[in-house]
């Protein structure tokens, strides 16, 4: 039963000494401000124009603004990853 217990107290031993010898520093990503409304992004409604090319109008803007999200998000993403690789291959 002593057997057990010395072995582990000797794999305790090599993996705190194993944790040490890394030398590992993450770098936390700058958060740049972004503006929430771009320049030019806000329009006054053209109550004189017909109900269809305002809605037409609206939906091109909402997926205008998904596309920029999805885009954003994936580089993010590009962005960990190449973090991550670089933390992996040392």
């Amino acid at each position: 039963m002593h057997d057990w217990k010395s072995e582990l107290d000797a794999l305790v031993a090599e993996t705190m000494a194993f944790t040490e010898s890394l030398k590992v520093e993450i770098e936390r990503p700058r958060s740049v401000p972004k503006k929430v409304v771009e320049p030019g992004c806000l329009s006054v409604p053209d109550y004189g124009g017909s109900e269809r090319d305002e809605i037409r109008k609206r939906v091109e803007s909402f997926k205008a603004q998904q596309e920029r999200f999805m885009r954003e998000r994936e580089e993010y993403a590009n962005s960990l990853l190449r973090r991550i690789e670089r933390v992996t291959k040392s």
